[in-house]
């Protein structure tokens, strides 16, 4: 169904809705966008900061430690 054709549906099915209910739908509404916006700040934000180079001095770090360093040296079983 296109998106119109959903949209002028709504229309006809919210006419016949108590005001009681045209509230809750329009709640819901609210809520839906809400998410949207959310998800789309979210995208932004991750966008920007994979396009950043603020830790980009992290990469040109000298190795300060190796594996032997450590005390412990713990296997993956790699058999799972």
């Amino acid at each position: 169904m296109s998106r119109k054709l959903v949209i002028e549906q709504t229309a006809k099915n919210l006419k016949k809705l108590p005001d009681h209910k045209l509230r809750e739908v329009s709640d819901y509404v609210d809520f839906l966008l809400e998410r949207v916006e959310e998800d789309e700040l979210r995208n932004h934000m991750t966008q920007a900061v994979s396009e950043s180079r603020a830790f980009s001095f992290l990469e040109e770090e000298e190795e300060i430690y190796n594996d032997s360093d450590l005390k412990i040296i713990y296997k993956i079983n790699e058999e799972r």
